[in-house]
């Protein structure tokens, strides 16, 4: 099969809050922008436990995103003792908020690319091939396509911008090293009584993470993350944690969905560009190693990316690949390089006495003010 061509200003791998945020931003810049992403439907299936903090409430107007406000968290000790904190935000309908960002991008004037995945890339000659799935009636949209066909495209770029997950296809073309994750599983449970509280369990039977309920209206998140290092069993202790909120008489026993995911927890990627191609969200470690919230500096590393090539194609400035690095390092280092010592600390504990007590889990959860004394 020979290959299409197209030539485009900035190709971006992964639509999910940060290849959309990016896509926007350089739509904005006046730059030709394609979008590829592997899924046929923007942001489906879900794999988040969809809560957003307050300040992002700007990208969560578009009715039917915004599920319930929450108001706290409270944080489960092995001890029994729950501490309590103000910890306002938003839960959503991730799948909408993913494809609301999706349709800015669109309507700036994007191309958007769903089921169409990258094949092989070519960083010196800057190049991709691209196997896309084509909608006999429109292309491609941010609704799910009716695929019929398959054609082969290879994309010359002059900025290439990974949004494509912590298993970046990008990045393992190019070599570079995997990151390390954590593996979730989660349920879609009946709420049965009005919650506006993020409930979190710590404890050594989510060795490398913790056990949580999101409620959103009418029904809840729950789900664990933890290290398969230690285990690898995710649904033994859901099911228990699930029984146990049904005892109390917080949920229900249906399960009206399954997802999981990877989630990167090893802090920031050696490099955050190399040439003219730049890695954001979970392609570039954002996701905070300790808590999992990882939408937050998606968009904001996005958007960054997004301008950052606008100034480097509309306005020749060569620094701008090292500039985007060194916003998004001053953004977000510290705090990520706080809770990989964090994980490494707390890798010497699970399994043994000190993970049964709560002196361990004070220290590596963000509730407590043990976590951010060295």
């Amino acid at each position: 099969m020979s290959p299409k061509i197209s030539r485009i200003d900035v190709l971006i791998i992964g639509l999910g809050p940060a290849g959309a945020a990016a896509a926007a931003a350089a739509r904005a810049g006046g730059l030709s922008v394609i979008a590829i992403d592997r899924r046929r439907e923007v942001g489906v299936p879900v794999q988040c436990a969809e809560f957003i903090p307050l300040p992002l409430s700007a990208y969560a107007q578009r009715e039917g995103v915004i599920r319930q406000p929450i108001v706290g968290m409270k944080s489960y000790l092995p001890s029994g003792e729950v501490a309590v904190n103000v910890f306002p935000g938003l839960m959503i309908d991730r799948a909408a908020f993913d494809q609301a960002l999706a349709e800015q991008a669109r309507l700036k004037g994007a191309e958007l690319w769903l089921n169409s995945r990258m094949t092989t890339l070519d960083a010196e000659q800057q190049y991709v091939t691209v196997l896309r799935g084509v909608d006999t009636q429109s292309g491609a949209s941010v609704g799910k396509p009716d695929v019929e066909t398959n054609e082969l495209w290879r994309i010359h770029y002059s900025v290439l911008i990974a949004a494509d997950g912590p298993h970046s296809t990008v990045a393992h073309a190019l070599g570079l090293p995997e990151l390390d994750v954590v593996h979730t599983r989660q349920y879609t449970v009946p709420l049965l009584r009005a919650y506006e509280d993020t409930d979190i369990w710590l404890s050594n039977d989510f060795p490398g993470g913790y056990g949580w309920l999101f409620p959103k209206g009418e029904y809840a998140n729950l789900g664990l993350g933890l290290d398969k290092r230690y285990t690898a069993d995710l649904k033994r202790p859901l099911d228990a944690l699930h029984e146990h909120l049904q005892d109390q008489g917080l949920v229900g026993g249906e399960i009206i969905s399954r997802t999981g995911g990877a989630i990167p927890v090893g802090g920031l990627r050696e490099h955050l560009h190399v040439g003219s191609m730049m890695f954001t969200g979970d392609a570039a470690g954002l996701t905070h190693p300790i808590t999992g919230a990882g939408i937050p500096s998606a968009v904001i590393s996005g958007e960054r990316a997004g301008q950052a090539a606008v100034s480097y194609l509309k306005q020749g400035k060569e620094e701008a690949f090292a500039d985007y690095e060194e916003d998004i390092r001053d953004q977000f280092e510290v705090s990520l390089e706080r809770a990989v010592a964090r994980r490494k600390w707390m890798a010497q504990q699970w399994n043994t006495t000190a993970a049964q007590e709560d002196a361990m889990h004070r220290k590596g959860w963000i509730a407590f003010q043990d976590y951010f004394v060295a």
